[in-house]
C-alpha cells in the first residue's frame, strides 16, 4: 500500500527527478484537504456498527428468506458472520479513504472475496445490496446528511471525498459480482 506521499516519491525516484510540478501541487492539495479526509474517516469509524447493522437489517428486510431456516443469515452464527464481513469491508474502505489509495482494499479485502463467497454459498445480490446500503450511509455521514446524526463538520465541500468513498464501495461490488 502506498499513501499519497509514497506514490509521489516512488514516481519521482523512478524518473531520477526531484518532487516538483504537478506532483508537488497534488501533495499540497492532499495536505490542505487532510482535515476533511480525517473527519470523513472519523464519521465512518464512529458510526461503523450503525452503518453495518443498518445495512444487514436493510438487506434482510428486502429478503426475509435470509433469516428463514436454511437462509444465509439463519442462526446466530451466520448472522454474526454476516455482520463481521460487513465490518471488515467497511474497515478496509475506511483504510483506503484515509490513505487515498485503494490498494489496501484490493490486496487485503477483495482479493479472493468472490471465490470465498461462492464457496460459502453467499448470495451475490444480497451482499451487493448490503454493500450499497453501507455506501449510501457512509456518503451521508461524510456529507453530513445522515438523518438524526448531525455532527460538527470541517468547513468546505466534502462531496469529492464522498465520491471517492463511493468508488471504493463500487470496487467491492465489482469484486463480488
Amino acid at each position: 500500500m502506498l499513501d499519497a506521499f509514497s506514490r509521489v516519491v516512488v514516481n519521482s525516484d523512478s524518473k531520477a527527478a526531484y518532487v516538483s510540478g504537478s506532483d508537488l501541487q497534488a501533495l499540497k492539495t492532499f495536505i490542505s484537504e487532510g482535515n476533511k479526509r480525517l473527519d470523513s474517516v472519523n464519521y465512518i469509524v464512529s458510526n461503523a456498527s450503525c452503518i453495518v447493522s443498518d445495512a444487514v437489517s436493510g438487506m434482510i428486510c428486502e429478503n426475509n428468506g435470509l433469516i428463514a431456516p436454511g437462509g444465509n443469515c439463519y442462526t446466530n452464527r451466520r448472522m454474526a458472520a454476516c455482520l463481521r464481513d460487513g465490518e471488515i469491508i467497511l474497515r478496509y474502505v475506511s483504510y483506503a479513504l484515509l490513505s487515498g489509495d485503494p490498494s489496501v482494499l484490493e490486496d487485503r479485502c477483495l482479493n479472493g472475496l468472490k471465490e470465498t463467497y461462492i464457496a460459502l454459498g453467499v448470495p451475490n445480490n444480497s451482499t451487493i445490496r448490503a454493500v450499497n446500503i453501507m455506501k449510501a450511509a457512509s456518503c451521508a455521514f461524510i456529507n453530513n446528511t445522515a438523518s438524526q446524526r448531525k455532527v460538527e463538520v470541517s468547513d468546505g465541500d466534502c462531496s469529492a471525498l464522498a465520491s471517492e468513498t463511493a468508488s471504493y464501495f463500487d470496487r467491492v461490488t465489482a469484486a463480488i459480482s
